[in-house]
């Protein structure tokens, strides 16, 4: 026949590293519960007298079950709390009609404003952001984008072959290490890394602005005619003067080209 199992079998089962064979030596010294237990444990000769006869039963175990036990009687606290009944909402009167009909007079005289500035032929200038236009590129291209952005955001910067040693060296532009007893040549690992092809981004989003143009310089009116707005976008030549300047950004507003740097 199987042994009958303990009222609070599920509870001591819970506690940290417990046993089944516990339960049995414990009501032979008279704890039934996890509550008497918990009194238990507040007393040092109760705790000494639980560790003699539960074998392998430390410091550490009575301090977990100390720890579970305080967690379970807070839960139980929190269940036990009565609900707070919800605060009385205020009620507040709503505003009289004289506010109301201000309110609706001055967006009459707002309306009537625009409709005669609009008769006579004056522009409105409303503050607000402008969206730029954005390129229609296919699926393997935005991924293509996408693997590039994860690789630049682990790529180590690379530095120069003794850039420690001469100030000079610190911002010039990448050299290959060369030489027979090059450590950096030979890729040691407490070097810096070397310029390779795994650090490359993919050929679909190469030569890309962030935005996914394709750029185009331009240095007249007539450059425009040859971009694609779907796929290329202009950048102005910096020896362009702002008269120039002026007259390409106009051309590109009417013909749907983004110019990535514009004068204003």
């Amino acid at each position: 026949m199987a042994e009958k199992k303990s009222v609070h079998h599920d509870e001591f089962m819970k506690l940290h590293m417990f046993k089944e064979e516990y339960i049995a030596k414990l009501e032979a010294i008279g704890i039934k519960s996890p509550k008497e237990l918990a009194n238990a444990l507040k007393d040092d000769e109760k705790t000494k007298d639980i560790q003699e006869h539960l074998k392998g039963v430390g410091p550490k175990t009575i301090e977990h079950w100390k720890g579970d036990l305080e967690a379970e009687r807070k839960a139980e606290e929190k269940k036990e709390e009565p609900k707070k009944p919800a605060p009385k909402v205020r009620k507040v009167k709503a505003a009289p009609k004289k506010e109301a009909e201000k309110k609706e007079e001055k967006k009459g005289a707002e309306k009537e404003a625009k409709e005669k500035a609009g008769e006579e032929g004056v522009e409105i200038e409303e503050e607000g952001y402008e969206v730029k236009l954005k390129p229609k590129l296919s699926k393997e291209t935005l991924y293509a984008l996408r693997i590039r952005a994860e690789i630049a955001s682990r790529r180590p910067a690379f530095l120069r072959q003794e850039w420690h040693r001469r100030k000079r060296l610190q911002r010039a532009k990448w050299r290959k290490p060369q030489g027979d007893h090059s450590k950096m040549r030979q890729h040691y690992g407490y070097r810096p890394n070397v310029v390779s092809i795994g650090f490359g981004t993919p050929k679909g989003a190469r030569f890309l602005h962030p935005s996914g143009f394709k750029e185009v310089m331009v240095r007249n009116v007539k450059d425009l005619d040859k971009i694609r707005p779907e796929v290329e976008a202009a950048r102005i030549a910096h020896q362009v003067g702002m008269r120039k300047r002026i007259e390409i950004e106009d051309k590109a507003d009417e013909l749907g080209i983004r110019v990535l740097n514009r004068s204003g």
